[in-house]
């Protein structure tokens, strides 16, 4: 299987603008994010190189920032989902 590109756009508020993430065989290989708190995008995108798509969407799912109901993370949560489309 080749590598899959998704690029996504946070909803909710959030900080981040963009998402783009490249996964293969189920393995999220690199993820980018414009915008947001630089060192959190750093953080969540080196944690998730090498993960497993279901396992991150497990983790990251529900996390909420300041009462908006969602967060960066469970952005990023909702564009891996994408993956399962």
């Amino acid at each position: 299987m080749e590598t899959r590109r998704i690029t996504y756009t946070p909803q909710g508020g959030v900080c981040s603008k963009l998402m783009v993430i490249d996964a293969k065989d189920g393995v999220i290989e690199n993820v980018q994010i414009v915008g947001g708190c630089h060192g959190n995008g750093q953080g969540m995108c080196a944690l998730l190189k090498g993960m497993r798509i279901e396992d991150a969407i497990g983790r990251l799912s529900g996390i909420d920032c300041h009462g908006r109901g969602t967060s960066c993370p469970d952005q990023m949560a909702q564009a891996l989902k994408q993956f399962n489309q």
